[in-house]
């Protein structure tokens, strides 16, 4: 078996090295930083304490190259057995995993199709109008369930458009809203917002509330969190049952993942 040339040592040596290197950085971070005492003062951190552990880290560094290393590999397994879990738990139980999400088409959930989307992102747009086009054909028999992961830091308005779509759902509109917002993507904004749900009759005294409100917040964080947990980075994601739709939102890969959750 072909060997790592950056690791000649034996596994146990490694660990033991680890262990005993990760000691002393903790006690040495613990003591330069000594908590107050009774008179309110701090302890002067230990420059001579600190110059020892810095030179443990500079001649050891491949220590906490295997330290980080093994961290990555335990989040990794972990994660991987979290997706397993909610794969699973999408084919078994697909009402836990849908919650208090916006949903169309099907009512049976038999066949459900997860989306995690952002409003603001081009990608999902065009994923969109494939969606559409998707469940007009299969809407008696597919669930579409939206999930909320606005991509925040690259774009603005991700985030407030979430909220107004979710506003919009609590009056029963959420997807008149959705569909008002992927059509008029380069205009998303306050005056988009207002001026939508003026067109669909909403109240829109409710409507500021909701979307302002930590409802509306809570919502949204519960799929950024179920996001996370299930290590997506990007949208727009889609899950059909337990099969997870990769090569982005095609209509080929949509009717190819039907096909293969519809089998007996």
């Amino acid at each position: 078996m072909a060997m790592n040339p950056f690791s000649h040592r034996h596994p146990v040596d490694s660990q033991w090295r680890l262990r005993l290197i990760g000691l002393v950085l903790c006690v040495g971070l613990v003591s330069c930083s000594t908590p107050p005492t009774q008179a309110g003062n701090s302890k002067p951190a230990d420059p001579e304490l600190e110059t020892k552990v810095l030179q443990i880290i500079r001649n050891h560094p491949e220590v906490v190259l295997e330290s980080l290393q093994a961290y990555q590999k335990k989040q990794a397994e972990q994660q991987q057995e979290e997706q397993k879990a909610f794969l699973q738990q999408m084919k078994t139980n697909p009402k836990a995993v849908i919650g208090e999400s916006p949903t169309t088409g099907a009512k049976e959930q038999k066949i459900v199709l997860l989306e995690f989307s952002d409003f603001q992102c081009p990608y999902c747009s065009k994923a969109h109008q494939t969606l559409k086009q998707f469940m007009a054909t299969h809407q008696n028999q597919v669930t579409l369930v939206y999930k909320f992961l606005p991509l925040t830091q690259i774009h603005p308005e991700a985030m407030p458009s979430a909220k107004a779509a979710w506003a919009a759902g609590q009056q029963g509109k959420f997807w008149e809203f959705h569909d008002a917002l992927f059509e008029n993507q380069q205009k998303l904004g306050e005056p988009l917002y207002v001026a939508t749900a003026n067109a669909l009759k909403l109240d829109l005294k409710r409507f500021d509330q909701d979307r302002n409100g930590q409802a509306a917040s809570a919502a949204i964080q519960k799929d950024i969190d179920m996001a996370e947990k299930l290590g997506v980075t990007g949208t727009p994601f889609l899950i059909m049952n337990d099969q997870v739709i990769s090569g982005g939102a095609q209509l080929d890969n949509l009717e190819a993942a039907l096909k293969q959750v519809s089998k007996p």
